[in-house]
């Protein structure tokens, strides 16, 4: 009796240290699998911000950021232009096989942009698969119907959907899942809620509701994409009177100013625009403070990732005024150009005690390996065909990094442009400038001494002329929506 009774204590204690283990380990694995946070600015330059050389606009919060995590100075952005780079991003592959390569309307006149199809497989599906809540807060762009983001992996999605209503930033209403939530105030005339405001609210509050489980909150900022208009607030009163201004007026085209007759998807007139851009930017760098400061209140440092770039070269539309702020440092080129100023990207990432403090680095990469980087990290699988390679070798410092054979971008504006980078050779081709011009001839540069790219040496090396257009032709499959001649 004695020893059937130790045997029974002894197997009931097997059973509730047994429990404990796999309560233990649960509780470990959720503390392990990191959370994400992923800021994305809109028409943002390179040079915009303070850990990238800019000396007229202020962003402590981004000096503070880069100060404690890692620099890359040879990021590049998806695309030039909004769509097909967050597609990129998405999906991991370039705008040679990534599903959206260009600003499309689905059908002429109606709101939503092609959608990303229903079978793409995006990193907010791998994640909420493996245990993550997903939340998405500010500009999509990629679609309605099967391209939505609650159809494309996001629990939660607030913002806009219809990146041309995302010109506006007085719009009458947001995007909240499948709902929409009116603005207060706002009617298309009077301008009373400040849509990247009513955005930030809500992303802090995904933060709170989901501190107890990893999560992933993909932050595509709105701002400072034009319109150029911003509250008049102490941000905007640090700029205000502080440079010489000419307005932007009606007068100029694609412009029209809120009241009975505005255009929707035009830009609004702005009195001081450079103050405005400036304030803009500036807000970025408050909000990304925010966000700092809400992972910290939730305790929530030491195990979050944070990582912000931009997604494209700066815009020289709306008023805006590239070459006073230098927005693209030293790089030619502005946003749907090809040239490094149109896709060089500033790109931070923070992990305590992973990543170490104040380092820099000149690894070369792109928008499509930040898929396989978080697959790594969180130790889940890539879809088949992506063109990313995973970068957290360089995050951390160990192992080997791989390096790709070779970067390609496309775009079908103006009978289409391409380049490749491989190595230091750029080649970039375009069938005509934006001016309608017909160009064709394919440029070469040499980027370890021509960064700026202003000497075409194309007649001087046939043979890597011919390597890079061979690389133009082969990275790329044939799209129904974009094609390209």
């Amino acid at each position: 009796m004695k020893i059937k009774l130790i045997l029974w204590v002894a197997l009931v204690s097997a059973i509730v240290i047994s429990c404990a283990q796999e309560k233990t380990k649960k509780v470990i694995g959720k503390q392990k699998q990191p959370n994400i946070i992923y800021i994305l600015a809109d028409d943002m330059g390179i040079g915009d911000i303070g850990p990238y050389g800019q000396t007229k606009i202020h962003t402590p919060n981004l000096d503070a950021l880069a100060a404690r995590g890692m620099t890359f100075t040879q990021h590049y952005s998806g695309a030039a232009v909004c769509a097909p780079s967050r597609s990129t991003l998405m999906t991991g592959q370039h705008t040679g096989h990534t599903p959206i390569r260009g600003n499309k309307q689905l059908v002429e006149d109606k709101d939503g942009q092609v959608p990303l199809p229903k079978n793409s497989v995006t990193i907010a599906e791998i994640l909420k698969d493996a245990g993550y809540t997903t939340g998405m807060f500010g500009k999509w762009g990629l679609g309605f119907d099967e391209g939505d983001p609650n159809n494309q992996g996001f629990d939660e999605f607030y913002g806009y959907n219809d990146q041309k209503l995302a010109h506006r930033y007085y719009p009458p209403y947001l995007n909240h899942n499948q709902e929409l939530d009116s603005l207060e105030g706002n009617d298309w005339t009077h301008k009373v809620t400040y849509s990247p405001d009513k955005i930030r609210d809500h992303r802090l509050q995904f933060l709170e509701d989901n501190k107890d489980k990893p999560f992933f909150a993909y932050i595509p900022l709105v701002l400072p994409h034009v319109e150029l208009i911003s509250p008049n607030d102490s941000i905007f009163k640090m700029y205000d009177g502080k440079f010489k201004e000419t307005p932007y007026t009606e007068d100029n085209k694609y412009t029209s100013d809120y009241g009975p007759n505005i255009v929707t998807y035009e830009y609004s007139p702005c009195d001081k625009p450079k103050a405005t851009y400036a304030s803009m930017v500036t807000r970025i760098d408050a909000y990304v403070g925010e966000i700092i400061a809400k992972v910290e209140e939730l305790g929530l440092t030491d195990n979050t990732i944070i990582m912000f770039t931009s997604d494209n070269g700066p815009s020289p539309e709306g008023g805006t005024s590239p070459d006073f702020f230098d927005s693209n440092s030293k790089f030619r080129g502005y946003k749907r150009d090809l040239y490094e100023g149109g896709i060089r990207a500033p790109f931070i990432a923070v992990w305590p005690h992973k990543i170490a403090e104040g380092s820099v680095t000149d690894h070369v990469s792109a928008f499509w390996d930040v898929l396989p980087t978080l697959t790594e990290i969180t130790n889940t699988k890539n879809p088949k065909n992506i063109d990313g390679i995973s970068f957290l070798p360089t995050l951390l410092n160990k192992d080997v990094q791989k390096t790709h054979d070779h970067l390609y971008w496309e775009f079908n504006i103006k009978g289409g442009r391409k380049a490749v980078r491989k190595g230091n050779w750029k080649g970039v081709w375009n069938k005509m400038n934006l001016k309608g011009d017909k160009k064709g001839a394919f440029e070469l540069y040499d980027l370890s001494k021509d960064v700026s790219e202003t000497t075409d040496i194309a007649s001087l090396h046939p043979e890597i002329v011919a390597e890079l257009k061979g690389l133009m032709l082969s990275s790329r499959t044939t799209s129904k929506y974009f094609p390209f001649n």
